[in-house]
Protein backbone atom coordinates (compact mmCIF):
# COMPACT_ATOMS: atom_id res chain seq x y z
CA UNK A 1 0.00 0.00 0.00
CA UNK A 2 1.44 3.51 -0.79
CA UNK A 3 2.25 5.51 2.27
CA UNK A 4 -0.20 8.26 2.64
CA UNK A 5 1.45 11.47 1.92
CA UNK A 6 1.93 9.34 -2.01
CA UNK A 7 -1.86 8.92 -1.97
CA UNK A 8 -2.42 12.99 -0.71
CA UNK A 9 -0.20 14.29 -3.32
CA UNK A 10 -1.72 12.06 -6.43
CA UNK A 11 -5.31 13.14 -5.17
CA UNK A 12 -4.18 17.19 -5.00
CA UNK A 13 -2.57 16.30 -8.43
CA UNK A 14 -6.00 14.56 -9.76
CA UNK A 15 -8.00 17.43 -8.78
CA UNK A 16 -5.94 20.22 -10.16
CA UNK A 17 -5.12 18.88 -13.64
CA UNK A 18 -8.79 16.87 -14.16
CA UNK A 19 -7.77 13.47 -16.21
CA UNK A 20 -4.25 13.53 -17.80
CA UNK A 21 -4.39 13.14 -21.87
CA UNK A 22 -3.86 9.51 -23.00
CA UNK A 23 -0.68 8.47 -24.57
CA UNK A 24 0.26 9.87 -27.94
CA UNK A 25 -2.46 13.01 -27.69
CA UNK A 26 -1.98 16.39 -27.58
CA UNK A 27 -0.27 18.25 -24.66
CA UNK A 28 -2.64 19.76 -22.45
CA UNK A 29 -1.67 23.10 -21.08
CA UNK A 30 -3.07 24.35 -17.94
CA UNK A 31 -3.93 28.36 -16.87
CA UNK A 32 -3.14 28.47 -13.58
CA UNK A 33 -3.74 31.90 -11.64
CA UNK A 34 0.31 32.56 -10.65
CA UNK A 35 0.55 34.36 -7.67
CA UNK A 36 4.09 34.63 -6.57
CA UNK A 37 8.06 34.00 -7.45
CA UNK A 38 9.91 32.02 -5.37
CA UNK A 39 12.99 32.36 -7.05
CA UNK A 40 14.35 31.94 -11.34
CA UNK A 41 13.05 28.35 -11.43
CA UNK A 42 10.01 28.27 -9.26
CA UNK A 43 6.45 29.61 -8.96
CA UNK A 44 3.92 30.24 -6.54
CA UNK A 45 0.24 29.29 -8.00
CA UNK A 46 -3.48 28.32 -6.82
CA UNK A 47 -4.65 24.58 -8.10
CA UNK A 48 -8.30 25.44 -9.01
CA UNK A 49 -10.32 22.98 -7.03
CA UNK A 50 -8.21 22.57 -4.03
CA UNK A 51 -9.45 23.56 -0.93
CA UNK A 52 -7.76 26.75 0.97
CA UNK A 53 -5.55 25.25 3.18
CA UNK A 54 -3.74 22.98 0.08
CA UNK A 55 -2.68 26.00 -1.88
CA UNK A 56 -0.77 27.58 -2.83
CA UNK A 57 1.34 25.53 -4.59
CA UNK A 58 5.20 25.76 -5.67
CA UNK A 59 5.49 24.92 -9.44
CA UNK A 60 9.64 24.34 -10.58
CA UNK A 61 10.65 24.38 -14.11
CA UNK A 62 11.02 21.49 -15.49
CA UNK A 63 14.48 20.85 -17.14
CA UNK A 64 16.45 24.02 -15.44
CA UNK A 65 18.61 25.11 -12.55
CA UNK A 66 18.71 28.32 -11.77
CA UNK A 67 21.31 29.57 -8.94
CA UNK A 68 20.28 29.51 -5.10
CA UNK A 69 19.24 32.75 -3.58
CA UNK A 70 18.82 33.61 0.28
CA UNK A 71 20.89 31.60 2.58
CA UNK A 72 21.15 28.65 0.15
CA UNK A 73 23.78 30.84 -2.10
CA UNK A 74 26.63 29.25 -1.34
CA UNK A 75 29.24 32.75 -2.62
CA UNK A 76 28.21 36.02 -3.40
CA UNK A 77 28.34 35.53 -7.09
CA UNK A 78 25.64 33.19 -6.65
CA UNK A 79 23.30 34.90 -4.56
CA UNK A 80 23.86 37.68 -7.20
CA UNK A 81 22.55 35.77 -10.23
CA UNK A 82 20.05 33.98 -8.27
CA UNK A 83 18.62 37.84 -7.82
CA UNK A 84 19.00 38.34 -11.29
CA UNK A 85 17.40 35.06 -12.59
CA UNK A 86 14.35 35.81 -9.95
CA UNK A 87 14.12 39.47 -11.07
CA UNK A 88 14.28 37.96 -14.96
CA UNK A 89 11.07 35.54 -13.84
CA UNK A 90 9.34 38.03 -12.31
CA UNK A 91 9.22 40.60 -14.95
CA UNK A 92 8.53 37.82 -17.49
CA UNK A 93 5.47 36.88 -15.39
CA UNK A 94 4.27 40.28 -14.99
CA UNK A 95 4.53 41.07 -18.55
CA UNK A 96 2.85 38.62 -19.50
CA UNK A 97 -0.55 37.69 -21.86
CA UNK A 98 -0.87 34.17 -21.16
CA UNK A 99 0.94 31.70 -18.77
CA UNK A 100 0.45 27.86 -19.24
CA UNK A 101 1.54 24.98 -17.82
CA UNK A 102 2.71 21.40 -19.41
CA UNK A 103 3.00 17.99 -18.78
CA UNK A 104 2.75 18.88 -14.65
CA UNK A 105 4.11 16.23 -12.31
CA UNK A 106 4.98 15.74 -8.50
CA UNK A 107 9.05 16.48 -8.61
CA UNK A 108 11.26 14.49 -6.92
CA UNK A 109 11.18 15.89 -3.42
CA UNK A 110 7.04 16.54 -3.29
CA UNK A 111 5.12 18.86 -2.27
CA UNK A 112 5.92 20.75 -5.28
CA UNK A 113 5.19 20.47 -8.95
CA UNK A 114 7.41 20.17 -11.74
CA UNK A 115 5.78 21.44 -15.30
CA UNK A 116 7.08 23.29 -18.69
CA UNK A 117 6.15 26.62 -18.01
CA UNK A 118 4.91 28.39 -20.95
CA UNK A 119 4.56 32.56 -21.29
CA UNK A 120 3.12 33.53 -24.28
CA UNK A 121 3.99 30.68 -26.11
CA UNK A 122 7.62 30.40 -25.10
CA UNK A 123 9.07 28.23 -22.87
CA UNK A 124 10.31 30.13 -19.97
CA UNK A 125 13.45 27.60 -18.76
CA UNK A 126 14.72 28.45 -22.80
CA UNK A 127 14.16 32.10 -22.12
CA UNK A 128 16.42 31.96 -18.49
CA UNK A 129 19.21 29.66 -20.37
CA UNK A 130 19.38 32.08 -23.17
CA UNK A 131 19.63 35.42 -20.51
CA UNK A 132 22.35 33.32 -18.89
CA UNK A 133 20.34 32.79 -15.88
CA UNK A 134 20.03 29.03 -15.53
CA UNK A 135 21.30 25.91 -17.20
CA UNK A 136 19.94 22.89 -18.28
CA UNK A 137 18.99 20.17 -15.68
CA UNK A 138 18.36 16.78 -15.89
CA UNK A 139 17.83 15.62 -12.24
CA UNK A 140 21.14 14.53 -11.33
CA UNK A 141 23.41 16.11 -8.83
CA UNK A 142 23.47 20.28 -9.50
CA UNK A 143 27.11 21.63 -10.70
CA UNK A 144 27.64 24.71 -8.56
CA UNK A 145 27.78 28.26 -9.10
CA UNK A 146 30.62 29.82 -7.22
Amino acid sequence: MPPMRTVVHTIILATAIGSAPAAGADLTRYAWPVIGIKDGDTLTVNLPGLPPALNPVAVRLRNVDAPESGGRAKCVSERRLAEQATRFTRQAISAARSIEFEQPSWDKYGGRIDADVWVDGKLLSDQLIAAGLARQYDGGKRRGWC
